[in-house]
């Protein structure tokens, strides 16, 4: 039962004479929490709303796919996070469409009115259309997809051991990630570390040097945004690791078992991971809202929708225009739209004008694998242990939770220390507890394939 009663606000979504207005923010991702934060001990009555009770520290969530951290290593409850503010509530609900005259906000249960509404559902892969994508590739967006990568890693090795056709067993073992920004960088360097670190231990049968991971990307450099310094590094550093980095490479089509490039390019791999864009979530518009092709909805420089004053958008939903440029699809610029949003309602409840939304850079940072990452902060570009070391401290202060701070840097040491993932494990296996079969031998396509899923 959604709290409904407690936000309807009239007939039409309008202020009641005397209460106080009602507030709903759908996503509990950062710039949702920080906007509800930014409301807490205000007189406005705030409603989360989110389809997952949890929030995701995505920035880490490569390591879930690497069996470097546990899922609920970077995932914290959402009451947890919010229940020292008398005035926020939270509903766990699937916001699926705005009724945006009537300000009823439509969900998987009940109507959720609202006065002012900020949006924050984040982004979603993007296939761009290219056939094959969406059925055969594995995506590293969610919680789910991680843990469901990680486990078909895994899978391909258990299988790998025991093949014996020449051609399977190659297929299995190249592993194609397809994007070479952020999240395909770190997670190319990470599978690198779990390949050529614990899983030689375990797999003794395996031929580790027919092992290939291969990172494509379209343009021709890797992590578009970062100065050339710290893209020559990276480069320079995957090289040294293993990886096989293919500049220039546009993927045609996916098909179960390989990639087809451009240029009629095959490689044969069980392994697809897509990381190579991102668009808004759905639900801006399929609600009306103006939005761009990749589903971002231009907003004005106050972070309204344009015609709508009451509705704000934050995060990676936003597209949010700055000196000529498109702001990027990252947690500082979540936070801080997210921020600038709920100060923004509370100067419109004061009647004040809503102030201009201005963002302040501070830096971006990549991690490559052990002892390597690159920064750029001002001016300055880092590279190296010094960078890697910036690096993990600044993720680890910004884990919500002590607990979730505490569980990472054991893991981290763990690895560092001892050259182990304790978490590469398959689970859990979507199988009846009573089943007799072996968790990769389940829910394949065909009798040869891991799992999906």
């Amino acid at each position: 039962m959604l709290p409904d009663a407690d936000m309807k606000s009239g007939s039409k979504g309008q202020m009641s004479h005397g209460a106080r207005p009602r507030v709903a923010i759908i996503g509990a991702g950062f710039g949702g929490l920080w906007a509800a934060r930014n409301l807490a001990k205000k007189p406005v009555d705030v409603l989360v709303v989110d389809r997952n009770n949890y929030h995701t520290f995505l920035a880490l969530l490569y390591q879930v796919a690497a069996a470097e951290l546990e899922a609920e290593d970077i995932a914290y409850p959402v009451r947890n996070i919010l229940c020292r503010n008398s005035n926020i509530d939270f509903a766990l609900a699937h916001a699926r469409r705005i009724d945006l005259k009537n300000r009823m906000i439509e969900t998987d249960g009940e109507a959720i009115s609202y006065d002012y509404l900020i949006l924050a559902t984040g982004s979603i892969s993007h296939s761009f259309g290219l056939p094959g994508v969406e059925t055969h590739a594995y995506f590293l967006k969610t919680l789910e997809e991680a843990v469901v990568l990680k486990n078909h890693i895994i899978c391909c090795f258990e299988r790998a051991a025991r093949e014996t056709d020449a051609a399977r067993l190659k297929s299995l073992l190249t592993f194609v990630i397809v994007g070479g920004g952020a999240t395909g960088v770190e997670y190319a360097g990470a599978l690198s570390e779990l390949v050529h670190g614990p899983l030689v231990q375990d797999y003794r049968t395996i031929d580790f040097s027919a092992v290939r991971i291969i990172l494509l990307e379209a343009a021709d450099h890797l992590i578009a945004g970062m100065p050339e310094s710290v893209r020559l590094y990276t480069l320079e550093r995957l090289g040294k690791m293993g990886v096989e980095v293919r500049l220039g490479a546009h993927v045609a089509e996916v098909t179960p078992d390989r990639v087809i490039l451009g240029g009629l390019d095959k490689i044969e791999t069980r392994t697809i991971v897509w990381t190579a864009g991102v668009k808004g979530e759905p639900i801006a518009g399929l609600s009306g809202l103006p939005t761009e092709k990749n589903g971002r909805v231009s907003v004005l420089p106050t972070l309204q929708v344009p015609g709508h004053p009451e509705i704000y958008v934050a995060g990676d939903l936003a597209s949010i225009e700055e000196n000529g440029r498109v702001l990027p699809m990252v947690a500082q610029v979540a936070i801080q739209s997210g921020m600038a949003a709920a100060k923004n309602i509370l100067r419109q409840i004061d009647g004040q004008p809503p102030q201009l939304f201005r963002y302040r850079d501070r830096g971006s940072m990549i991690t490559i694998g052990r002892n390597t990452a690159g920064a750029a902060i001002g001016s300055a570009a880092y590279t190296g242990f010094f960078a890697w070391l910036l690096w993990l401290v600044i993720h680890l202060f910004n884990l919500i939770g002590f607990r979730n701070r505490i569980m990472v840097l054991i893991n981290w040491a763990w690895d560092y220390l001892l050259y182990e993932r304790a978490v590469r494990f398959v689970f859990p296996a979507e199988m009846p507890s009573l089943s007799k079969s072996s968790s990769c031998a389940c829910g394949t396509e065909r009798d040869d394939d891991p799992p999906k899923g």
